[in-house]
């Protein structure tokens, strides 16, 4: 990391700060049931692109089932965007309507 000098009017020496950093904005993946993709293939989604567990996968996909949508997992903008775009085109290849959301946490 570099750090940038500041020179403080009136002082003799420079002082080094370092730049202010922020942890950048997360963004929640889910999953939105519909009435046709089977249950199976949700949880197959689940472990393929969100490395859950058997058992985790299941519980996630029991709530898209139940509630209408399950959260997946929770990432950067960049990562949360690609693994919905990923899910999306892995359910259309294997002609299923699964749907994805991104929103921010």
């Amino acid at each position: 990391m570099t750090m940038a000098p500041t020179v403080n009017p009136g002082a003799d020496i420079a002082e080094l700060t370092r730049p202010k950093l922020e942890r950048p904005p997360m963004f929640k993946v889910l999953l939105l049931n519909d009435d046709f993709t089977p249950m199976d293939f949700v949880v197959d989604v689940l472990e393929r692109f969100f490395q859950k567990d058997a058992e985790e996968a299941t519980r996630i996909m029991l709530a898209v089932h139940q509630n209408g949508v399950g959260l997946c997992g929770v990432y950067p903008f960049e990562i949360a965007e690609t693994k919905a775009l990923q899910v999306v085109e892995h359910a259309r290849k294997n002609h299923h309507p699964l749907q994805t959301a991104i929103e921010k946490e």
